[in-house]
């Protein structure tokens, strides 16, 4: 991708991060949320957007025509979008998530209509078809919930010994796939010692906690999970090197 063309991508996504995140007031997002499509602030919140987004494509060269088409689409589509979303359950990750990424979508349809190609989702899309990147995707998938129930069965002979184990509800599942997360992407970056420290860090944050319980089966079942969610990643993540990198 030749530079001009990613700085333009690279400036509207600030573009868009800026109107979101800093231009936006907190009174704004509390009115839309109150008085929907009658809240002035939706339509500043879209205008600002459609504002920032014909300075970048002004800067990008366009025509002014092709500017003040893009900064348009922007500002209606982030109006519609934010509308749609201001009638849903507030305070939902998926609803913010998917409010983010129609955004985006519409951000990329703008940057190719300029570029006048589609090459580059071209490109996406057979990137995404790699078999690396499917080998990739597959392993991160794999050590989210099938590992989290795999290790949960393989747990299951010495669960019912462990009672109260005064933790929040599906916490420990949580901090599994972020733990499983960090250990594989330090395997596929080579970089075995850092698996270490991590094991070592958390080991002190749990082991400390259980040791002042005096409850030594608690203790032994959060060690031997622990060992057994970092063991499988790590040997996932060497297959994945394997696989990847013919080593």
């Amino acid at each position: 991708m030749m530079q001009p063309e990613l700085a333009t991508l690279l400036g509207l996504l600030l573009a868009h991060l800026s109107g979101d995140f800093l231009l936006q007031p907190h009174r704004w997002v509390e009115e839309r949320g109150g008085h929907k499509h009658r809240a002035k602030a939706l339509y500043l919140h879209a205008s600002l957007h459609g504002l920032l987004v014909l300075v970048v494509m002004g800067i990008a060269g366009s025509t002014v025509s092709g500017a003040i088409t893009a900064a348009v689409a922007v500002a209606v589509s982030h109006g519609g979008i934010d509308l749609c979303k201001a009638h849903l359950e507030p305070n939902r990750l998926r609803w913010f998530l998917l409010d983010q990424l129609l955004h985006l979508v519409v951000l990329a349809g703008v940057w190719l209509a300029w570029l006048g190609s589609l090459q580059p989702l071209a490109d996406a899309i057979s990137w995404l078809a790699s078999p690396r990147t499917l080998t990739l995707a597959a392993a991160y998938l794999l050590i989210t919930r099938p590992m989290a129930i795999a290790i949960a069965l393989a747990m299951r002979p010495w669960s019912e010994d462990v009672t109260n184990p005064g933790t929040l509800i599906a916490a420990g599942a949580r901090i599994g796939m972020l733990e499983r997360f960090l250990v594989l992407t330090l395997v596929l970056l080579d970089e075995l010692t850092a698996v270490g420290f991590l094991l070592t860090a958390k080991s002190v944050l749990r082991f400390g906690d259980l040791r002042e319980r005096s409850d030594r089966k608690l203790t032994e079942y959060v060690l031997l999970g622990t060992l057994l969610s970092v063991s499988a990643t790590v040997a996932l993540g060497l297959v994945a090197r394997a696989l990847l990198y013919g080593a």
